[in-house]
């Protein structure tokens, strides 16, 4: 669970936000469909595993659908390897039937099986073989988002699955997956695409007359920039895949409305930082300018600390005074002149354990904490102390350990009041969109148990003591 960060709750930060509650979701037999998406980098293939595992551990027959060709999935599942076909997991603990399959989205492969389903055989050879489609469903633009959405279509058809958890593609922007049937369909409708078929519409000698006439100039350059040969492969691909173009648009239509549908439940993933929020604001707008049900924010690797109420300004400060032999009184030190307060030369009620030749403490997080503070202050006056402005002896190596600890502490605090800020940006943009950290781990997840972890995360409200 994460630690709340540290400083005021601001109107409408990520104290105001609704909590994003993971497990009714999940629960939900109306829930058909969770979409994972963002910006790179951020999670959403973890995020979709833990959703996967949980979901199946809570009773659901779940299939996994992942894009990312790193195959991190597959050996946090304990798989070899993920291919175009789901592949059921082993050491699912769940009850009531719950299972969980998992697959990587072959974007080549898919867009085969539909030509070999949607032609006949004759025709569907003489399209796999040409030159122009094998580059096409390789590495068309758009084609794999496209070919995501035709899986996600053909698993739900299948309905063999209660839940199917998708893993976006990791796009320039995670708009493409959105977009990608809209731009297809304007592919295929294209001005370029019409003249390609118009021979073939008109057929015979007739067509290859029209093409002498009409297309003369236009092929006389087309085959300058782009090859005769180039030129004739894609003519002849536009002439076999003539009659498939429309079953390409209504299927892309189809797989749209059933994004919109209330089944269905997109999960924006997003890390704490201001790019990758950035477009998880961009992704809210969309959502809701197209009427799609979003289920929330999952804010991932979130940093916490367990001595939050030290500030980085103290900590700082106490640091410099070790390395100067000064008491540790968290006073000013070389930070005067940056506008920190001065206090006296008395040890003050925030000096820290660090001043006590004590053992050093064992991790940055345990070094500074406020409880320590509050044992050791108040009980060395200068009476009973050490002569004022000095350090007691003690053993050197532990004051620069204890000043490094002190030193990390005050970077951590850093980059959690960063954090802050970038998360109460987008709750102050978007108030009404519910939110669910999940801390950041100190190493990668690579097993079931690992997946678990996340799981418990996801579905754990956030600490707001």
């Amino acid at each position: 669970m994460t630690e709340k960060t540290p400083g005021p709750a601001k109107a409408g930060g990520l104290d105001a936000a609704p909590f994003l509650d993971i497990d009714p979701v999940l629960d939900d037999r109306g829930t058909r469909i969770i979409v994972c998406c963002g910006s790179g980098g951020v999670g959403k293939t973890t995020t979709a595993a833990a959703l996967g595992v949980r979901a199946a551990e809570r009773g659901r027959r779940v299939v996994v659908l992942t894009i990312d060709p790193a195959r991190r999935l597959a050996q946090s599942m304990g798989i070899d390897a993920l291919d175009n076909t789901p592949r059921k997991v082993d050491g699912i603990k769940g009850s009531d039937g719950g299972e969980l399959h998992a697959m990587m989205l072959d974007m080549k492969r898919t867009f085969d099986e539909i030509v070999e389903a949607h032609a006949e055989p004759a025709r569907a050879r003489a399209i796999l073989e040409n030159p122009f489609y094998q580059s096409l469903s390789a590495g068309f633009a758009g084609t794999q988002e496209y070919m995501a959405m035709e899986k996600l279509g053909q698993l739900r058809a299948r309905d063999e699955w209660d839940l199917i958890v998708v893993d976006t593609p990791p796009s320039r922007s995670a708009l493409d997956f959105l977009d990608a049937p809209k731009r297809l369909g304007s592919f295929l409708d294209g001005k370029f695409i019409k003249l390609l078929m118009a021979p073939a519409k008109v057929g015979g000698r007739a067509g290859m007359k029209f093409l002498n006439v009409g297309m003369s100039m236009m092929s006389g350059t087309l085959g300058k920039l782009l090859g005769g040969q180039f030129l004739g492969d894609v003519q002849t691909f536009v002439a076999a895949m003539d009659t498939m173009f429309g079953g390409f648009r209504t299927r892309a239509d189809a797989t749209y409305r059933l994004l919109q549908a209330p089944g269905t439940a997109f999960l924006v993933v997003a890390a704490p930082e201001r790019d990758a929020l950035r477009e998880a604001a961009y992704f809210v707008e969309r959502l809701a300018a197209e009427g799609m049900p979003l289920a929330g924010l999952v804010l991932n690797r979130v940093h916490g600390s367990g001595a939050g109420r030290l500030s980085a300004e103290r900590a700082r400060a106490a640091a410099e005074n070790l390395d100067e032999g000064r008491m540790v009184d968290l006073g000013p030190g070389k930070t005067g002149g940056r506008g920190v307060p001065a206090t006296s030369s008395e040890p003050s009620h925030s000096a820290t354990a660090a001043a006590s030749p004590a053992r050093p403490p064992a991790a940055p997080e345990a070094a500074p904490t406020a409880d320590a503070t509050e044992e050791h202050s108040g009980t060395a006056g200068p009476e009973t102390g050490p002569e004022a402005g000095t350090v007691p002896e003690t053993d050197p190596d532990i004051a620069r350990l204890t000043a490094g600890l002190l030193r990390l502490h005050a970077e951590r605090m850093r980059v959690l009041a960063r954090e802050q800020h970038t998360r109460d940006r987008f709750t102050a943009l978007h108030p009404e969109v519910p939110v669910t950290e999940v801390a950041a781990l100190p190493g990668d997840v690579h097993d079931l148990a690992g997946l678990r972890a996340i799981g418990e995360r996801l579905s754990s409200p956030r600490d707001r003591s």
